[in-house]
This record gives structure tokens, C-alpha cells and sequence, in this order.
């Protein structure tokens, strides 16, 4: 290590004493900080140390006085040197330097800094040295019994694990169900479940009717993966606690591990019949009957927790979607009104509305709610589609502006914005203006979606050569690319007499995705187009059954004419005539035979 040394002894220099004095003298807080030397470790192989700020201090709990220590050349370039070590990641370096420290200082602040390093560094012969010096100067430290019982059950060492907890669970701060959880936690996050059980078993041995120290003795089984025990353990604790809604709420918990929905959903009916005014109880029962899309239950539920909480940001969220999920959209924006009033979910609540006002086809209104959505999982979307109502309200050049500048934090959607961009566009018939954003995006990557959005465009624009060539580089990319070769064949069959070519590429299509109705309906179309009638009507009917789409419709009739069927190709086209009456494709193969 004496080149990184080297290296950052030549910037000793540029820091001046005063800086370092507060540093030395205030337990070194820089790298990495209490609150988040612990945080960054993966939680198998975390210690965290329970904090105990809100516990009595007792004379007991008063830490050892500082050494009085002369501040010298050598304390200062260790101390800095572990700093900036570990500033940049060099943490063998800061540990080594930390230790160097502790033991030539024997400052219990300098101690306790060196084992969070330690621990921070994953250095467990190291974390335990500390420990061990941090225990020796300051014998009532609760953070380092913790630690030392940490390492102990690491080492599979049951005893001194035992003995460093029921010190912990005996010292004179702190509440026992505080102390208990606190153990709770910290073992439940061990990698060596059957030394974790071991040390929980034993430290339950005298505490087997503590209904607080079987709740916490739950949560490590829950922990460890042992739902079933960890049930066990809770339905004792809820005989007797039968009235604490959090072990009500573990055990609820523990039911959904479990795959049990309906038993849990059972469970909270039977306790509510008691308990009517358990907020948190019903609250539960709520959302898990919206899980199961028990729908009108769960609005029934939610209306109740209203009724108890008006201004509860939750409640009035789930009422608004429950209520648009019944298509009851007056009620549903009653609520999402009520919900941005609160300042909570404020976006979900704009993002919803404004789909509200887009359905009721009130433009300006809808663009002013999304403009509404700055953050979240509905940004996005809301962002494009104000665009393509501005598109709407032929303010095109806007539109296209506002997609230009959203923030896309991904290709997937800087993808969907120049998709949307292309369709805007070939919406107004700008087919080459369409084709060069499309083109330009091209030029800088590939992109699936977009080549496909090209391919579309070309088929308009009668260019085929452009959407065959297009398509085909999909493929050749992604070989079972159902949507590829599904367009491509079907292109082929409708627009060309390829058909036996159309035929293989609709055949893997269909190999591909055996259920998807578009593929279905375009088997059928290229057997009817290769003269095999019969094997055409069997695809096209079971297309239809799957979607009722008024271009099916007018396939199926179209086969069943030819074929001599032309009543029941009546009844097929007016049948879907009465849903789509203006649909162009449908109409003009009606035409076509009719007239």
C-alpha cells in the first residue's frame, strides 16, 4: 500500500489545521457518516446498530471521558489519509489507517468510527478487533455488543452471541420490546439461519409467554423464510394481544407469503365484525379485495374508510381509481379533485383526470391536467399525450416541439417519442416529413419499434420495397419476431401474389404467437388468397371469435361469398356493421359483392 499512500500524501498540503481540528475532535464523520455506513451494505452481510437517541440515559449509559490527546503531525495524516481513502473507495486503506488510530489513541469516538469503517468494509476480523477495544473502553456500549453479537453468530460462536444479547436484553436504557426488535432485525438479516434460530431460541427460553418477544421471535422465522413457524408464533402472540393491529397486520402479511389471499380475506372479515373501527384493519382488507378484483367490495370498504378519514390521501386515491375502473367517471373525478387538495399524489391524481377529460373529449382540459404531472410512473405518458392532443387541436408544430423537449430517461422512450412524433405526422397525411423523423432516428441507432413504425408508414406511402426491406431487417434480428413476419406476410398476400412466401412467414407467426387473432386472420387470408377455402374459413372464424374486429368480419364474408355461403356472409357484415358502422374496410367489401 505505499504507492496510494504516496499518492495522497502529496495533497496533505492544500488542508489546513483548523479544518482538521473540528474533524479529529468531533468523532471523524466524514466517510461514511452513521446514517449511511451501514446502509450501502447488501442485508445479508449488514450490522446494523439499533439506535438508541430516544432511550433513558442512566449514569451507566454515560460514555467514557475523552483521552487527552496532543493532535500530532502523524494522528493528522493517518486521520486524513483514512478519509480520503475512503472518499474514493480505497477502503483497505482506511481501515488499516483507522485501526492504526484506535489503538495508538484508545478514543472510544475514534474506536466506534474504526469498527463502522470495518463494518462498512466487510472486514469481520477487523470489525471484531474494534469491537472488542470499543467494549473494553466503554463496557455499557449497546452499539458494540451488538456488533460483537453479530460476529459471534458469524463465527457460529452460540454463547458469546448469547451472552453479548442478554446483556443488551438486561441493560437498564431502552424498552424491552424495543430491545427485542432491535435483535430481531439484526439477526434476521444473517446468512447462517440455524446458529440465528439457535441464539433466538435460547434467548426465548424465559421469554416463551412475552407476547412483545414472540412478535419479534415471528419476525426473524418470517425472515429466515419459515412462514409456516413464523404463523405459528403470530397466532399465539394475536391470543394474547387479540387487539394490536400490527400482529394483525404480520399475520395478514405472513397469509399473502403464503399464498392464502382468501384465507387472510376470511381472517379480516371475522375480525372486523369486532373491531369495526380498526382503521388500519380495514384498510387491508380493502386493498386486498381490490387485489383479488373484488371490485365493488373494495369501493364498499373504501367508502367506509372515508367516512372515517374524509382527507385520507390513500383512501381517496383507491376511490378514484376503483370508481374509473367502474367507468363511473363523474365519481371518479369527485375524488381525484378531492385527492389533489391534499398535496398528496398529486400527479396520479392530474394524470387521471386528465384522462377523464379526455374521454369526455374536453381537450384543453385534459392538456391542462397533464401539464399537471411533473414526476412518477404516469410523466411519461402524460407528456405524450398532451402532445397528441395538441396534434388534435391542429396545433401541430407545438405538438411536435413539446415531444422534442420531454425528458426521456430511456431508448424505450425516446423511442415512443419519435414514434409518437412519426404518427402525428402521418396523421395529417405528412408522410415524407413522417418518414424523415423516422429516418433521422434511424440514422443514429437501431431500433425495432421504429423500423416497424417506418414499415407501416411506407405501406401508406405504396412503398414497399421500404416496409419489405424494413421488416426484414427486424427479423433477421429477432428470427421469431411475431409482429415482424405477420405484417410482412400478410403485406405480401394483400398487396402482391407472393403468397406462398406470404404463407411461411404467416405460418411462423402464427409458431410464434398460436393465440394472437391478427395472426390468425391473416392465415386466413393467405389460404384464401392460395385457393384453400375450408382451412381459410376455420382461422378466420376462430380470429373472430377471439376479437370481434369488423376487418376479420369482412374476410370471413369475403371467403363464405366466394364459397356460395352469401347469407351467412350477410349476417356476418351487418352483424358487425351494427358496432362499426363506419368502418371503411368493412364497408367496401360489402360494396364490392353487394353492388
Amino acid at each position: 500500500m505505499s504507492q496510494p499512500k504516496a499518492t495522497l500524501r502529496a495533497r496533505i498540503p492544500g488542508y489546513s489545521l483548523m479544518c482538521l481540528l473540528p474533524l479529529f475532535l468531533g468523532a471523524c464523520t466524514t466517510v461514511p457518516p452513521r446514517d449511511t455506513d451501514l446502509t450501502d451494505i447488501e442485508p445479508d452481510k449488514r450490522v446494523e446498530v439499533y439506535d438508541q437517541a430516544d432511550a433513558e440515559v442512566t449514569p451507566d449509559s454515560i460514555p467514557p471521558s475523552r483521552p487527552a490527546l496532543e493532535l500530532t503531525d502523524e494522528i493528522l495524516y493517518k486521520l486524513l489519509l483514512a478519509e480520503i481513502a475512503g472518499h474514493r473507495g480505497m477502503l483497505d486503506i482506511a481501515v488499516e489507517n483507522y485501526l492504526d488510530l484506535a489503538r495508538s489513541t484508545q478514543d472510544h469516538k475514534v474506536v466506534e468510527r474504526a469498527t463502522r469503517i470495518a463494518v462498512y468494509a466487510r472486514d469481520d476480523m477487523a470489525t471484531r478487533e474494534m469491537a472488542e477495544l470499543w467494549i473494553k473502553i466503554d463496557p455499557n456500549s449497546t452499539d458494540a455488543r451488538q456488533v460483537l453479537a453479530i460476529m459471534a453468530v458469524r463465527s457460529g460462536n452460540i454463547d458469546a452471541a448469547l451472552e453479548h444479547l442478554n446483556i443488551l436484553m438486561d441493560s437498564s436504557s431502552g424498552k424491552i420490546d424495543q430491545k427485542l426488535w432491535m435483535i430481531a432485525n439484526m439477526l434476521g438479516r444473517e446468512e447462517d439461519q440455524e446458529a440465528v434460530l439457535a441464539v433466538m431460541e435460547q434467548l426465548m427460553a424465559d421469554r416463551a409467554d412475552d407476547p412483545q418477544a414472540l412478535f419479534a421471535y415471528s419476525h426473524v422465522v418470517a425472515r429466515l423464510g419459515d412462514l409456516e413457524r413464523a404463523r405459528e408464533l403470530l397466532e399465539r402472540v394475536l391470543v394474547l394481544m387479540p387487539d394490536n393491529t400490527n400482529v394483525a397486520l404480520s399475520y395478514v402479511s405472513i397469509l399473502q407469503r403464503q399464498d392464502k389471499t382468501d384465507e387472510a380475506i376470511q381472517w379480516l372479515e371475522e375480525n372486523l365484525k369486532t373491531r369495526e373501527d380498526d382503521f388500519n384493519l380495514r384498510l387491508i382488507y380493502a386493498r386486498l379485495l381490490a387485489d383479488v378484483k373484488q371490485f365493488e367490495a373494495a369501493r364498499r370498504e373504501f367508502e367506509l374508510l372515508a367516512a372515517q378519514a374524509p382527507n385520507n390521501p390513500d383512501v381517496l386515491y383507491a376511490l378514484g381509481l376503483l370508481y374509473l375502473q367502474s367507468s363511473r367517471t363523474d365519481d371518479s373525478e369527485r375524488y381525484f379533485k378531492r385527492l389533489t387538495e391534499t398535496g398528496k399524489h398529486v400527479d396520479e391524481a392530474n394524470y387521471y383526470l386528465g384522462r377523464i377529460a379526455e374521454e369526455r373529449n374536453e381537450l384543453d382540459s385534459a392538456g391542462s391536467w397533464y401539464q399537471g404531472v411533473q414526476k412518477g410512473e404516469n410523466y411519461f405518458d402524460a407528456q405524450i399525450r398532451f402532445g397528441l392532443i395538441l396534434a388534435r387541436q391542429d396545433r401541430i408544430e407545438e405538438a411536435r416541439d413539446h415531444l422534442q423537449n420531454v425528458r426521456a430517461d430511456t431508448r424505450r422512450e425516446k423511442s415512443l417519442l419519435v414514434q409518437a412524433e412519426g404518427e402525428l405526422l402521418a396523421g395529417e397525411e405528412r408522410y415524407e416529413d413522417a418518414m424523415t423523423v423516422y429516418t433521422e432516428a434511424l440514422d443514429e441507432q437501431y431500433d425495432a419499434d421504429i423500423l416497424y413504425s417506418r414499415a407501416m408508414l411506407a405501406e401508406k406511402m405504396d412503398r414497399l420495397d421500404i416496409l419489405e426491406r424494413d421488416l426484414k431487417e427486424i427479423i433477421e434480428n429477432d428470427p421469431e419476431n411475431a409482429q415482424a413476419l405477420n405484417a410482412l406476410g400478410y403485406t405480401l398476400a394483400d398487396r402482391t401474389n407472393r403468397y406462398q412466401e406470404a404463407y411461411e412467414y404467416i405460418k411462423r407467426a402464427l409458431e410464434a404467437s398460436p393465440n394472437d387473432f391478427y395472426i390468425l386472420d391473416s392465415m386466413g387470408w393467405v389460404l384464401y388468397r392460395l385457393g384453400r377455402l375450408d382451412e381459410s374459413v376455420k382461422y378466420l372464424q376462430r380470429a373472430l371469435e377471439i376479437r370481434n374486429d369488423p376487418e376479420i368480419a369482412a374476410h370471413l364474408g369475403e371467403v363464405l361469398w366466394v364459397m356460395g355461403d352469401k347469407e351467412r356472409a350477410r349476417d356476418i357484415w351487418e352483424t358487425a356493421l351494427q358496432e362499426t358502422p363506419d368502418d371503411s374496410r368493412l364497408l367496401d367489401v360489402i360494396n364490392r359483392f353487394q353492388n
